[in-house]
């Protein structure tokens, strides 16, 4: 299988991995609910973990120059902006940079924003820094396409709260559930408004590789001076190639002062990294766009799969077209399965989802679904649904 052409493998082959998506579950069960995907690990990053462990180069990780050379040229490339390679750092994933981030530049007790529905590890590392949770959640508006996403910030709120003497911002950008890609215009407005009122940006940016065509992704340090200012980026190519187990993120700032503070990051967050990641997560940055590309394309087909199922099987489900990655977000609330949808379709059905309170109290009726797999799982994760109402 090249690069130009990547497949999901067959349900039967899948269940032979080791990771906690196949390991979590009776056999009987289908997994949809962890955030990886199943397709073949592309090429470049094949052959450099091949050659290191063939050259058993499997030692403790040094200075890795390449990784953040070759997330400068894909970053330009795609997203034509100009990272300063002297300021990309290294951690084990994306949760460690940002509990780090804040170990260092917060307090216990300082205030930090949330926008729920959002990423459920973002409520564990707030606990984890003992810092104080503070939600503008998104609003959500009634549209009949399925091609707009309906939810959005509320920036007047936003406002308040960052007057109120907030320290951070935690923005998930991309956003994990919604599939919402953030405007160059929404992301300068919470900058100007950071800058305004002395409130750190942490960005996190993990899913920024697998953006939809009719998306731009803008990086938020890419904004503008008052972002750099006042931004702090967490990302890695663990979502946009599939390789989280290899443990390798980034932690990226532009600008001098938050250079400065950064430094009071203790050095064992890059060594306890690991240096298959680094060299893989390298070699996905530099070489690794034609399979993400063609997996792309193949996200593309399935989040419109899932809308034809749905119109099909169960049009009474709620579900927008997300605008990256491979996340789908379902508002289950007219099957009437209960408390916990995402416990009634795993008893009856033998299918498992993320229940949507996992990621905000409001949205207990929601599940979120893995789409980065065959169309044959898909069509099979439907119809499980189906057979438990």
């Amino acid at each position: 299988m090249s690069d130009s052409h990547v497949q999901a493998p067959s349900l039967a082959e899948l269940r032979t991995h080791h990771s906690e998506k196949w390991r979590a579950f009776d056999s009987d069960v289908l997994p949809l609910p962890v955030a990886e995907m199943d397709f073949p690990v592309a090429q470049p990053i094949r052959a450099v973990l091949t050659e290191m462990v063939a050259h058993s180069d499997l030692g403790y990780l040094s200075q890795v120059p390449e990784l953040a050379a070759g997330f400068a040229k894909f970053a330009q490339k795609r997203w034509n902006w100009s990272v300063d390679t002297a300021q990309v750092g290294v951690a084990a994933d994306v949760g460690v940079g940002v509990v780090e981030v804040l170990r260092v530049l917060t307090k216990p007790g300082d205030t930090i924003l949330i926008n729920s529905p959002v990423y459920l590890n973002f409520y564990n590392w707030i606990q984890e820094t003992h810092l104080t949770k503070v939600d503008v959640p998104f609003t959500r508006s009634v549209v009949e396409s399925k091609e707009i996403n309906p939810w959005s910030l509320d920036f007047d709120e936003l406002e308040k709260a960052y007057a109120a003497g907030l320290k951070v911002h935690l923005l998930c950008s991309p956003h994990n559930p919604l599939g919402l890609v953030f405007s160059k215009q929404e992301l300068t407005r919470i900058a100007d408004m950071a800058k305004k009122y002395g409130v750190l940006v942490v960005s996190d940016e993990i899913h920024a590789p697998l953006t939809f065509a009719e998306r731009v992704f803008t990086p938020f340090l890419a904004v503008s001076d008052a972002a750099r200012e006042v931004g702090i980026t967490i990302t890695a190519a663990s979502k946009g190639w599939n390789i989280p187990g290899l443990k390798c993120a980034l932690i990226v700032s532009q600008n001098d002062a938050m250079k400065e503070k950064l430094k009071q990051i203790p050095a064992a967050v890059h060594y306890r990294a690991s240096i298959l990641g680094a060299f893989a997560s390298a070699a996905a940055y530099a070489d690794g766009e034609l399979w993400l590309d063609t997996v792309l394309k193949q996200l593309d087909h399935n989040r419109f799969l899932i809308q034809d199922l749905l119109k099909a099987q169960l049009p009474t489900v709620g579900y927008h077209i997300p605008q990256n990655s491979y996340l789908a977000w379902l508002d289950l609330t007219a099957l009437n399965l209960g408390e916990d949808p995402s416990a009634t379709l795993l008893a009856k059905g033998r299918v498992a989802f993320r229940p949507g309170q996992a990621y905000g109290a409001q949205c207990s009726q929601y599940v979120r679904v893995n789409f980065a797999t065959s169309p044959e799982i898909i069509t099979e994760a439907v119809a499980r649904i189906v057979r438990s109402l």
